[in-house]
């Protein structure tokens, strides 16, 4: 008996292999590397290409996370996943009435293109 996902589709208890009838695997599931990327984006993925080791961080500051970033990269850090603010995420400027008492908080505030050029300043984007 099928039960039905959030869209509406038929979901069968068990499938085998007469459910792939007609089904081509070299359009739908494509080689690694190659669209439709569903057996990932890199041909060897993983085996040849190892995990990035990313660090989770930002403070208050542009200033203050680019020095921690720099940091962070000289001791081993493979990538950078940044931190920002509540009114950063949100899309509001820091002088923002409703952003006051959250600027800085639990990331790093971010409100121009120059704020990003001084948060990677110095920093290798390649």
């Amino acid at each position: 008996m099928a039960r039905e996902s959030e869209s509406g589709l038929p979901i069968e208890p068990v499938y085998g292999p007469d459910d792939l009838a007609g089904w081509d695997a070299a359009e739908k599931l494509g080689e690694p590397g190659s669209y439709p990327f569903t057996r990932g984006v890199y041909p060897s993925m993983y085996t040849g290409r190892p995990w990035t080791m990313r660090q989770y961080a930002g403070f208050g500051t542009a200033t203050e996370s680019n020095a921690r970033y720099k940091q962070l990269i000289a001791n081993g850090t493979m990538g950078l996943s940044v931190a920002f603010d509540l009114p950063t995420q949100m899309g509001h400027d820091s002088d923002a009435p409703i952003a006051h008492g959250e600027v800085g908080k639990v990331g790093v505030a971010i409100d121009s293109v120059d704020d990003m050029r001084v948060l990677f300043g110095g920093i290798p984007l390649d």
